[in-house]
């Protein structure tokens, strides 16, 4: 029998905020007795604002068979809204149920406003261990921005240190393809992290896939990240310029008495440049090449 077909609580991770319980509490309709509904299960949609992007399929089969055998022992949470209702807790039992063509499933109905809706989706996916690294991350960055909160917020209300939000939040801004390997396992999130110290940014996704094909542990990656980092960027060699260039740059700098350069950016186009030291060689320049400023 699965986990979510079993009656007993789920196993929570340690610290996290105030909890689901204390969010169900925070309703004053919510009593120790609550009613039970059969609701149609085509009268019912997953949370908005779930987390989680990716439902195990075998695990899914697995309760599937479970609720076929035994039906759902512990009901689901929903809201209602303006079509319907909206789960508040329990998606996996939500679709574990129609894979197993059940019509309706056993629900409690409660008046959730979107800032619970979000905190609860979060919660139960942490305390549940359902999220990967990336997800964890995206959750954390959909509650600051939709409730207008900051990592110090989100870390008081998710019962992490502000560090702990801060590490996940950067796994954003890697690149699409580490991203990709991180979504799918294939990345641990120390592996991840180390590659965001990587000061050559265009370089982490070439190291995610070698640290992928290589399986290198973290303190290997470690030491590969400190290789690259150590190493000091090639200079880019200047283009070589014609002889006709620096004849012409010779000529200028003697008649403006400054030095002069002269860059191709493409064929027949470039930059001519001239530099001066104060105000008034600036203003020698200008009469040299007969520009009337007061005119």
């Amino acid at each position: 029998m699965t986990r979510d077909s079993r009656s007993k609580e789920p196993r929570k991770k340690g610290g996290l905020g105030r909890g689901l319980e204390a969010l169900f509490e925070d309703e004053p309709q919510v009593q120790e007795a609550e009613e039970v509904q059969e609701l149609d299960l085509g009268d019912i949609r997953p949370n908005p604002y779930q987390p989680r992007k990716r439902f195990d399929d075998k695990s899914l089969k697995e309760l599937s068979d479970s609720i076929k055998e035994n039906g759902v022992f512990q009901p689901i949470i929903v809201r209602e809204s303006v079509n319907g209702y909206e789960i508040i807790a329990g998606e996996r039992r939500f679709r574990a149920s129609k894979l197993a063509k059940k019509m309706t499933i056993p629900a409690i109905i409660r008046k959730f406003n979107e800032s619970q809706m979000m905190e609860v989706a979060v919660l139960e996916n942490l305390q549940r261990e359902d999220l990967t690294p990336l997800e964890e991350a995206q959750a954390y960055e959909m509650l600051q921005k939709n409730l207008g909160l900051t990592q110090e917020e989100v870390s008081k209300r998710m019962g992490k240190s502000r560090p702990y939000i801060a590490n996940y939040l950067r796994l954003l801004t890697l690149p699409s393809k580490t991203k990709r390997l991180l979504q799918h396992g294939e990345l641990s999130m120390g592996q991840a992290r180390t590659l965001l110290s990587l000061k050559d940014k265009e370089k982490i996704d070439a190291l995610a896939k070698r640290v992928v094909k290589e399986g290198m542990p973290v303190r290997k990656v470690e030491a590969v990240v400190n290789e690259l980092n150590a190493k000091k960027p090639r200079s880019k060699k200047t283009a070589k310029k014609s002889a006709f260039i620096r004849a012409s740059e010779s000529q200028l700098a003697n008649k403006f008495g400054s030095s002069v350069n002269i860059s191709e950016t493409q064929k027949g186009k470039g930059h001519l440049s001239i530099d001066f030291a104060s105000t008034e060689e600036l203003n020698r320049i200008l009469d040299l090449l007969g520009v009337d400023l007061d005119g």
